[in-house]
């Protein structure tokens, strides 16, 4: 399988017809280069495949290779569309790595957009420059996973919400509250794509899977939350952790979807 790597751009490979220009080739500089020089050990002639992370790929070959530069030679560009809907996770702040975790694997199942939680039951905190450099380090985490999952789209990662928050979204999305207690199973619901919504109104509404921190969600955020249209619903008979919870969420929706 060929390598995947990341650039900024990558329109200029093609005319105003969206053919490839002759001669059209990529460069990899600076971290990006380094990283496949010496950590990927890419060589002259190996397959590799660079995308912009908004749904351009690029398919060619290495032509030169050196950690200060990797040139690619294209033999193909080809465009991604967006899934519809778009799934998107909202995750609780957690202690230690354990939200790292969850957008990790979120990343590589397909998500689309991830949201951070300041939930009242987050141990993990974020506030004044927490809030930026949380941020930051999300962003690098689904970067780096997209890349690992050969990802044409690198999922977006939101502002820091509240309960407020969520409750503001759950009146123009489909949201699901994983909850271990509830009495809806996640299977038991019907889930199409934007052109066959099982419900008319829920057309081309995004998908939203939200998790709770360590000590789950509180009553008055469920209460809350599903006053606001959501729906709570679980996932068999066990307590899943919640660097687990979002992840195994998704794997079921994607079936659901028949994306799988």
């Amino acid at each position: 399988m060929a390598l995947h790597f990341l650039v900024d751009e990558l329109g200029v490979l093609v005319d105003d017809r969206g053919d490839l220009l002759a001669d059209a080739t990529v460069v990899l500089t600076g971290a990006e280069a380094r990283h496949a020089v010496t950590v990927r050990r890419v060589r002259v002639g190996e397959p590799m495949t660079v995308g912009d992370g908004r749904g351009t790929l690029a398919d060619g070959e290495c032509e030169s290779a050196s950690p200060a530069e990797v040139v690619v030679r294209v033999h193909a560009v080809r465009v991604v569309d967006a899934a519809t809907p778009r799934l998107v996770l909202v995750q609780a702040l957690a202690k230690g790595d354990r939200d790292e975790l969850a957008i990790q694997a979120a990343t590589e199942l397909g998500v689309d957009v991830v949201l951070p939680w300041a939930s009242s039951r987050s141990v993990s905190r974020w506030d004044g420059p927490k809030v930026a450099k949380g941020l930051a380090r999300w962003a690098t985490i689904v970067r780096e996973a997209s890349k690992q999952a050969h990802r044409a789209r690198v999922p977006e990662v939101g502002p820091l919400v509240t309960t407020g928050d969520l409750a503001a979204l759950a009146a123009t999305t489909q949201m699901l509250l994983l909850e271990p207690t509830a009495d809806l199973a996640l299977t038991a619901l019907t889930l199409r794509g934007d052109a066959g919504a099982a419900d008319a109104a829920l057309e081309g509404r995004d998908l939203v899977l939200v998790v709770g921190p360590e000590g789950g969600f509180s009553p008055e955020e469920l209460a809350r939350l599903a006053d606001a249209g959501a729906t709570a619903v679980r996932m068999g008979d066990t307590v899943l952790r919640t660097s687990t919870a979002g992840p195994a969420a998704l794997a079921v929706v994607n079936a659901l979807l028949g994306r799988w």
